[in-house]
């Protein structure tokens, strides 16, 4: 006599997924629907049911690998009805059937699709038919730096389905137009029965709407939508930043049978500034100053990207990449988080196109120059004499 685990093909030690799967795959193969009138296939069918519902049961399987099959002859406590050999009833392996696909959804096709749309062919959801939501569309727009700091809103022109302007998105030429299903009497679904299963699937003469249009609109042909341009505003909030995506929420396509609109997905491209260049929330502007300037340092008024200018005080002695951060100057976070700051990095610029006289001045100030003026030179020669010595 076979045991639980060879009849279902596990090993001893499976998890209870290899278990459910091992199981599903013969319940499928060996269901008295796939299989009318082969006694062999059903008595396999409550084989491997009753070897699925002692190894599924975390105190039954125990019982069974304690105690093997004698665990659940008559008599003994916890066995159940039929002992080794299958279920006694089909209805007893139905069940169990049942239970191992949860009613549905545990190993059909994806989207939505149930167990019983694969096994038997047809959808058992009403809801799943004519009704359905509208396609989503995408679109790009490029928008120039001062916009995205300062927020704007832009008109744009999309070409997507909505409800047919002659029907008002009934797809009937006139009101009267549209009929009751006579098939499930505007319910949407019909009773069928097949095999040992008795359910409700969508009505094949209305697709689950319950109703029949009898002479279609002669603008979308019946189908409710037509399509059309539309100018459209899209609000765009202060701080986007390129590759960010705002959602227009109703703005795709509209849906089928009364089901909802998709949505619009607007893809942000920011044009690249002359001066100002962003870094997350904060905004980075290189202000160039001379070698002077630097040396006993200087004023400056700087723009700032949101309009304005800011003052800021270059010390003496700046150094070449300086950093000064203004505070609230920078991007706002368009996630409601504050405002960034304007970083002000300082680039010395050595001069060039000297004149003689100027050449004189520096060489003069270059015999003046001592050690002291100069640290970060000194600290690097002394390093480089230390490696040779």
């Amino acid at each position: 006599m076979s045991d639980y685990y060879s009849i279902l093909g596990v090993s001893k030690g499976a998890s209870q997924d290899e278990v459910k799967k091992a199981y599903r795959k013969q319940a499928l193969k060996y269901h008295p629907d796939k299989n009318p009138g082969d006694n062999e296939a059903e008595q396999k069918f409550k084989e491997i049911s009753e070897a699925y519902d002692i190894l599924s049961n975390e105190q039954k399987r125990g019982m069974y690998d304690q105690y093997g099959p004698d665990a659940f002859k008559a008599g003994m406590s916890g066995a159940p009805g039929g002992g080794m050999g299958g279920f006694s009833s089909m209805e007893e392996a139905l069940h169990t059937f049942m239970n191992a696909f949860g009613g549905g959804g545990g190993g059909g096709g994806g989207g939505g699709e149930t167990i019983f749309d694969s096994f038997f062919g047809f959808n058992s959801d009403p809801r799943s038919s004519g009704m359905r939501q509208g396609i989503s569309k995408k679109m790009n727009l490029t928008i120039s730096f001062e916009e995205a700091i300062k927020g704007v809103e832009k008109e744009a022109t999309i070409t997507n389905y909505t409800n047919c302007s002659s029907c008002d998105g009934t797809g009937a030429l006139k009101p009267d137009a549209v009929k009751t299903c006579s098939q499930c009497g505007g319910a949407g679904q019909v009773h069928q029965t097949r095999g040992f299963f008795s359910m409700s699937i969508i009505c094949p003469g209305c697709h689950g709407k319950g109703q029949i249009i009898a002479e279609p609109c002669t603008t979308c042909r019946g189908s409710g939508r037509e399509k059309k341009k539309q100018r459209i505003q899209i609000k765009i909030p202060p701080g986007v930043d390129s590759g960010m995506r705002l959602r227009m929420a109703g703005y795709g396509d509209s849906g089928e049978g009364g089901g909802p609109p998709g949505d619009l997905y607007v893809y942000i491209n920011v044009r690249p500034h002359e001066i100002f260049e962003r870094e997350g929330d904060d905004v980075i502007i290189e202000l160039p100053i001379s070698f002077s300037e630097a040396a006993i340092g200087t004023k400056k008024e700087i723009p700032t990207p949101t309009g304005g200018n800011a003052r800021i005080n270059i010390p003496e002695g700046t150094q070449n990449g300086k950093v000064f951060r203004v505070r609230g100057k920078g991007a706002t976070n368009v996630h409601g988080g504050g405002e960034g700051d304007l970083l002000i990095q300082v680039v010395v610029e050595t001069p060039v196109a000297l004149s003689e006289k100027q050449k004189d001045l520096l060489k003069q100030f270059g015999k003046l120059e001592g050690s002291h003026n100069s640290p970060r030179k000194r600290t690097f020669f002394d390093k480089v004499k230390s490696l040779f010595s």
